[in-house]
């Protein structure tokens, strides 16, 4: 394998060595017009330049970040794909995902450009009521990913919503 490929050994085995500590480390890719992988919300805490194409971001147990991955050929585009995930905590449950190690609780998984626009416009909406995407309730994006499944478009997500969900995370601790 070429280590200056974007998917090259040299990123294997970083995230291999990585997963040890117990972050969430997803590989990103960025080769203009051909293969763009990139998050859209979420808040890193590592963030490690692999080579000039490639890096890998890193989120703590409990984070959500939504995950975009794009690639085309000769013929248009061939995978659009948004992920809306939640990093695990060591030895819990997680459902595997390229480029995500070790993976995570999957809350929303659309494919296909036009259902990928719709996801993108619920993430600004959340943004327009003031909340970070990444704070908004998971069962929200659960909700948006049947919805949009379904061809019906998603409820808002509210203040009000928003506030009922960190009294909801209160009371449960």
């Amino acid at each position: 394998m070429n280590d200056n490929g974007p998917t090259g050994a040299r990123a294997g085995r970083m995230l291999n060595v990585l997963a040890a500590d117990g972050l969430t480390h997803v590989e990103l890719t960025w080769i203009e017009k051909k293969l763009e992988h990139w998050i859209r919300f979420g808040r890193i805490v590592q963030d490690r330049i692999v080579t000039r194409r490639t890096r890998v971001v890193s989120f703590r147990p409990g984070a959500v970040f939504a995950f975009v991955r794009w690639a085309s050929n000769d013929f248009g585009t061939i995978v659009s794909r948004i992920d809306v995930v939640q990093a695990v905590a060591p030895r819990e449950a997680y459902t595997t995902l390229p480029f995500v190690r070790p993976g995570g609780d999957i809350l929303l998984k659309i494919e296909g450009w036009p259902k990928v626009a719709q996801v993108l416009a619920a993430i600004d909406a959340v943004e327009a009521e003031g909340v970070d995407p990444c704070d908004a309730a998971p069962d929200h994006w659960r909700h948006v990913h049947n919805r949009i499944v379904a061809g019906h478009q998603p409820r808002p997500y509210t203040l009000e919503r928003h506030h009922a969900w960190l009294k909801r995370r209160e009371i449960e601790g």
